[in-house]
């Protein structure tokens, strides 16, 4: 195997594979890259058993196909540390990668190509067409809300539903939850899709969807996800479990309603917050006619105070929340307004844009203070 190829070319696709690459392994070839060369297109491709990422680029003409795998984490480097415009020769012989660059020289050990485990390519049962920055935009808006590390292991992900009308994402750590919901027209034959992803497949795919734009086929399998773009395959496997239904978390009752401005309700929470009890987080909101009052305090005695005008007309209301659940929300909409439901001390707010620019909406639960 030889090829040549300039710094650049290789180190785009390079970086993005390897950063589904996990640095510590029980298996030694899981650290490793698999080059593939077949005519002049050199694909990369790394995993972790879970995610699989194929990155491809194009070498120069000349090069003599074959496969190997090498250290992921010291090719990038060695990639990065070389100067602008360098030029790659990279060839195999003996269990070794040799790489040139100019007066540099490398020596990378290897591993066969044979032993690295690849993502079985199973039948789609249905696909997805979506535009990437539509679907970047529903993964950013809502991965926020994702459990980390949960007992309940299908929280640690994101459920994709999807109808012949529409796709809708969901995600939940069981104190808040956050969903968008995109106007497509699918053919799933009348029924409704639900699957779930995990949290590093959503996690790599938002990454890749920061490099393109255009359309983007799904692919959705018994287990797993295939999204295929013109440089990357990403393919997923999906969690085997069944999502609590969110319909029955929606409050349906809330009639108090509060309009603000989001970025200075945003602001007035992030300052309050500087002041909270740092492991629970927690502030107590006072709503009276057109005001809005925030109050923090911790065990250190200190306080924090912010009141905002708000457009509110109901009873005086006392409830508390995560003040960080709440920022979260306010930083995903994107809206110049934010519109509040509530009903009492003891439910869960409902928060979306006021102007229903949006269909993302997002559920906190209240705390108790």
């Amino acid at each position: 195997m030889r090829f040549v190829v300039s710094r650049e070319a290789l180190l785009k696709p390079l970086q993005l594979v390897s950063g589904v690459v996990e640095r510590r392994q029980t298996l030694p070839i899981l650290s490793n890259v698999l080059l593939d060369l077949q005519g002049d297109e050199l694909s990369l491709t790394g995993t972790d058993l879970e995610v699989e990422l194929i990155g491809r680029t194009r070498v120069e003409s000349g090069s003599k196909p074959g496969s190997v795998t090498v250290p992921a984490r010291k090719l990038v480097d060695i990639c990065k540390s070389l100067p602008d415009q360098a030029q790659l020769e990279c060839s195999v012989g003996e269990g070794r990668l040799t790489l040139k660059a100019g007066r540099s020289r490398f020596t990378l050990a290897t591993l066969p190509a044979d032993d690295f485990p690849r993502i079985e390519d199973e039948p789609g049962t249905f696909s997805v067409q979506v535009d990437q920055t539509k679907l970047k935009s529903l993964l950013d808006s809502t991965s926020f809300a994702m459990a980390q590390q949960d007992v309940r292991y299908y929280l640690n992900g994101m459920l994709f539903e999807v109808t012949d009308k529409y796709l809708r994402v969901v995600a939940t750590d069981g104190h808040r939850l956050a969903m968008h919901t995109y106007r497509c027209e699918n053919h799933v034959g009348g029924a409704t899709q639900q699957l779930i992803l995990p949290r590093k497949g959503i996690m790599e795919l938002g990454r890749l969807l920061s490099e393109g734009s255009g359309e983007l086929e799904l692919v959705f399998g018994n287990s797993h996800i295939r999204a295929r773009m013109a440089e990357f395959t990403f393919t997923s496997k999906l969690v085997d479990g069944k999502f609590p239904d969110y319909n029955r978390v929606l409050p349906k009752n809330g009639d108090k309603a509060v309009v603000g401005d989001r970025q200075l309700l945003r602001h007035a929470f992030s300052r309050t917050a500087i002041l909270s009890n740092e492991k629970y987080r927690g502030v107590r909101i006072i709503l009276s006619t057109d005001e809005l009052k925030i109050m923090a305090n911790n065990p250190e005695q200190e306080e924090a105070e912010e009141t905002v005008a708000v457009d509110y007309q109901g009873e005086p209301l006392e409830i508390g929340f995560n003040v960080s659940y709440l920022i979260d929300v306010l930083g995903a909409l994107t809206s110049e307004k934010v519109r509040i439901a509530l009903s009492d001390s003891n439910s869960s707010a409902l928060l979306d844009a006021a102007d229903d620019s949006s269909d993302a909406v997002y559920v906190v639960m209240p705390m108790r203070l």
